[in-house]
């Protein structure tokens, strides 16, 4: 993997590498059998000269036959250290071959790839693994530039790396792509360095490779997890700050409002001053829907989920929304007719596909494209996994898709912010998007986007699917009757103007009022007072009693009360308010004057039911 280009070879160098020295060691035991083979005629020879020696001439030199007789005994001892040393060499050579074995089996069956490289930038070898990962053989390792194996973005990097090692003797780690025989890109991890020889120079490079594509992807799925989670714990934390913001600016617009309407009721028609009082209202109710869909991003908005059919729902939406975008931009719906049904508030739902069909006629001014799909997915665990808070199962998928501007990665970081808007100043609130968050993920959703500049937006929100009768709309409350009473209200609320202003509208409407602007002081009212107590009218969140507890002591003291409780928040937040009983009466602030008056009497009313029952 380190090498330049080399020319094409029949055989590569390491061709036969380990079968070389089984041969060497056959050639050696045939030169040591040979020699003794020599060494054991040349003793026999010698022998045989001098027995015939002796017998041709019986009175020859003692002298001369004791020397051939000693050089046939050296001859001999030669013979016998020859085959010792043999022995003790084949010993070593066993060593030697049992460790060569070793060698070759780690070589051979080790999931890491195993390559020398020498000084001409030759492979000498490159251990099977090369063939088993990527397909290669030795002669087409050999035969293939680098060029063509290595990622041209990583090549240099190579290159260079290799570069160093050779000059500097500098040890090297890196990671790029090495291409598999197939085609496929694959992501190795080197390490290494060069050998040097006795004269000091790098005679070879060794470079020890690892498959890390899989983990890689799995450090890049970590890092999106990571993303996310860091995405949802910030909108987390904005969505409490946005929710606490919006309860006591609901309890500053229930003043207003609620004034305005008295100023309203007090004034004769025609009056200037009740024109004025008009307009503080509706701009009081501007304000409060502002802080609905801020409680809508925080997921502490009351929703009436009931079973729905989203591809009816869409298309009964269309006209509307035709006329919503302009007859300048193409809509067009594609809808799975196997879709099933899901279970969410219609009306925040409705609202979550107005927003998005509006993002999207805001960023197509000149006209395009507008398509909106459903379809059924069945998310497994891995799918679920990648989408944050998701369980497995089957989902809605609802598809919103623009051919508009598009946005950056950045924006796309901000969108799902409160009051974060790219429009300039005076086009919007930077709430819609943001409530579309809310809603989605109140109904147990989650929502994501995919954006590039110039190439439109597609928002996708996935819903879990559920089984059951499609529900009805509830009957608008406001239609019922307003009536007054006479019965007496214990109202607590630490906001003096608001405890001011819904006393005076309760005690206009016949009812005995006690107020109490905290929970101590309406527990000393309760106990002190004589007569019968009928409904506890109190705040949830309270500073020094909150309003669960304060009704389970009003409830001792008067057996029998009923209790209605106001909330900026419309919803009892499972932290905040697990003490609520379950199925609580519950006014939303801010509330209009005749929407208290309404609330109040029907808990009065369904008390009545109750004991008569």
């Amino acid at each position: 993997m380190f090498s330049g280009e080399v020319p094409s070879r029949s055989t590569s160098r390491e061709e036969s590498f380990w079968p070389h020295s089984g041969q060497v060691e056959r050639r050696q035991w045939w030169l040591w059998a040979s020699t003794i083979v020599v060494t054991l005629l040349l003793t026999a020879g010698m022998a045989s000269f001098s027995y015939l020696f002796e017998q041709s001439d019986p009175n020859f030199s003692f002298t001369l036959r004791q020397s051939v007789r000693g050089l046939v005994a050296l001859v001999f001892l030669f013979d016998l250290y020859t085959i010792y040393q043999q022995v003790l060499i084949q010993r070593i050579r066993r060593q030697l071959s049992e460790r060569e074995e070793l060698y070759r089996l780690i070589s051979e069956n080790a999931e890491d790839l195993i390559a020398v490289i020498g000084s001409d930038g030759h492979r000498l070898y490159n251990s099977p693994g090369y063939m088993r990962l990527f397909g290669y053989t030795n002669e087409e390792l050999q035969g293939v530039p680098i060029a063509d194996q290595v990622h041209p973005e990583d090549r240099q990097r190579v290159l260079e790396a290799r570069k160093e090692a050779f000059e500097t003797g500098a040890r090297f780690r890196l990671e790029y792509r090495f291409r598999r025989k197939d085609g496929e890109w694959r992501i190795l991890e080197s390490t290494g360095g060069a050998i040097r020889n006795g004269q000091g120079s790098a005679g070879m490079l060794v470079a020890v490779s690892r498959d890390i594509t899989e983990r890689k992807h799995a450090e890049e799925i970590l890092r999106q997890r990571e993303e996310q989670l860091r995405q949802a714990q910030k909108m987390e934390a904005v969505g409490r700050l946005s929710g606490g913001i919006a309860h006591d600016f609901n309890n500053l617009l229930g003043v207003i409002i609620g004034y305005s309407e008295d100023i309203e009721l007090r004034v004769a028609q025609g009056d200037p001053l009740r024109k004025s009082a008009e307009e503080i209202r509706k701009a009081g109710q501007r304000a409060a829907a502002l802080t609905q869909q801020l409680l809508a991003f925080s997921r502490q908005q009351v929703l009436q989920p009931n079973v729905l059919a989203l591809n009816l729902l869409v298309l009964d939406m269309g006209k509307m929304l035709q006329r919503l975008i302009g007859a300048h931009i193409e809509l067009n719906t594609n809808l799975d007719p196997e879709l099933g049904s899901i279970r969410a508030d219609q009306s925040q739902i409705e609202q979550v596909i107005v927003n998005l069909v509006v993002n999207a006629r805001d960023a197509m001014p000149d006209g395009g494209k507008l398509l909106i799909e459903t379809s059924s997915v069945f998310l497994d665990a891995d799918k679920a996994s990648s989408l944050p808070f998701l369980h497995p199962g089957p989902h809605a998928l609802l598809t919103v898709t623009d051919t508009g501007a598009g946005m950056d990665a950045e924006t796309q970081k901000h969108i799902f912010e409160p009051f974060f808007t790219t429009k300039e100043c005076g086009k919007g609130t930077g709430l819609g998007l943001a409530t579309v968050y809310g809603v989605v993920k109140q109904s147990g959703g989650v929502v994501g986007v995919h954006s590039e500049p110039g190439k439109g937006s597609t928002f996708k929100i996935y819903l879990p699917q559920v089984d059951g009768q499609f529900g009805t709309h509830k009957e608008d409350s406001s239609a019922s009757a307003i009536s007054a009473g006479t019965e007496t209200v214990l109202v607590v609320e630490n906001e003096e103007a608001l405890l001011e202003l819904t006393s005076d509208v309760l005690a206009r409407s016949g009812y005995k009022v006690l107020s109490a602007r905290d929970g101590n002081e309406a527990i000393e009212i309760a106990r002190s007072f004589d007569g019968s107590i009928h409904l506890l009218l109190t705040d949830i969140m309270m500073a020094k009693l909150n309003g669960p507890a304060l009704a389970r002591h009003v409830t001792v003291l008067h057996p029998g009360i009923r209790v209605l409780f106001m909330t900026g928040h419309s919803e009892t937040d499972a932290i905040q308010h697990e003490n609520v009983p379950p199925n609580s009466e519950c006014l939303q602030k801010p509330f209009q004057r005749d929407a208290l008056i309404r609330k109040v009497r029907q808990t009065l009313d369904l008390a009545e039911l109750q004991v008569r029952g």
